[in-house]
């Protein structure tokens, strides 16, 4: 408890301390980035026009081992030539270190911009990028890392959610939810998985942005990488409730099968993991409410409204699971 009450309140001085300890003399400029799950600090170093990030991981949620190969797997990823960021090493000669039970990682600062929307060409780039990340992945496995299927993140989670349900609704959400999940297991094939990105969303693939230069793709925040199916990194990309979303889906398949096999079937996988995702997201609020900051964040969890909303996401996803991709 200690640990975590520190997590919640860590200050300016604390964090430029450890950070200056971890081998990186600083300006003192300093500011906090967004994150919900852990706490992320751009600092200035005093190198002229450097900046590094500074990762201070939730006590508890992730054992040494499992953030290790959070490590091992973005190093053994840029060693391949896939564009992500890698940690530094530090001054104890490695990756992570301790201070005061929390475990810190220092990234450099990567620069980059969100894209608001993909032109077709660049999902096609795009798919070039996931298949070699998945090429990489296939390696081996992970032995730490959470695995991402209807057992471990949609059980779990719906015990967490079973005790919050208003009784106005709660039948009709654990049946289609417990539906939803049978049929994920059903389609899930746990010989294929691999090591993946695990929450590929558009927040977490960024574009370079230096003038002059062709435009890159590069992907951040490995924090949830696992193991799982590759469609998991796949359908977050997409806007499914667009009219085009297959040409969409087509143009990213024609970069990433320039490199790498894909069997079409995991496009069924795509409404599934996104019903999965919505019970995993409601269970993870509700585990985290004890941080302060959270309460703040979703205002409105819990209130009857919510679980209403929650429960016609879905049905929408167990109608388009029955229907096909995606």
């Amino acid at each position: 408890m200690a640990q975590a009450a520190s997590f919640y309140q860590l200050t300016p001085d604390f964090v430029l301390d450890a950070v200056e300890k971890c081998g990186w003399p600083l300006t003192g400029e300093f500011s906090q980035l967004n994150s919900y799950e852990n706490r992320v600090y751009a600092l200035r170093t005093e190198e002229e026009n450097k900046q590094v990030i500074a990762k201070f991981y939730r006590p508890g949620r992730w054992s040494e081992q499992a953030i290790r190969e959070e490590h091992e797997f973005l190093a053994e990823l840029q060693s391949q030539g896939v564009a992500v960021v890698a940690p530094l090493q530090q001054n104890n000669q490695d990756t992570l270190s301790l201070h005061h039970g929390m475990f810190c990682a220092v990234f450099p600062k990567a620069r980059g911009r969100m894209p608001q929307e993909f032109q077709l060409e660049e999902l096609t780039q795009l798919g070039r990028v996931l298949a070699r990340l998945h090429n990489t992945g296939a390696q081996k496995p992970s032995r730490h890392r959470p695995t991402i299927d209807a057992e471990h993140m949609g059980e779990d989670a719906l015990q967490v959610i079973e005790n919050l349900l208003p009784h106005t609704i709660k039948p009709r959400y654990m049946q289609t939810a417990e539906h939803l999940l049978e049929l994920l297991d059903e389609k899930l094939d746990p010989d294929k998985f691999q090591r993946i990105h695990g929450d590929c969303h558009r927040g977490n693939v960024l574009q370079t942005d230096d003038p002059g230069k062709p435009r890159e793709f590069f992907l951040i925040d490995f924090d949830d990488f696992g193991m799982g199916p590759v469609a998991q990194d796949l359908w977050m990309l997409f806007r499914h409730d667009e009219d085009d979303v297959d040409d969409e889906i087509d143009a990213f398949l024609t970069g990433y099968t320039e490199l790498r096999d894909f069997d079409e079937s995991e496009l069924e996988l795509m409404a599934p993991l996104r019903g999965l995702r919505i019970l995993h997201y409601a269970a993870w609020i509700a585990r985290r409410w004890e941080d302060p900051s959270f309460p703040q964040l979703f205002p409105h969890f819990g209130s009857d409204a919510y679980w209403f909303e929650e429960l016609k996401a879905l049905e929408q996803v167990l109608r388009r699971t029955a229907d096909g991709p995606p």
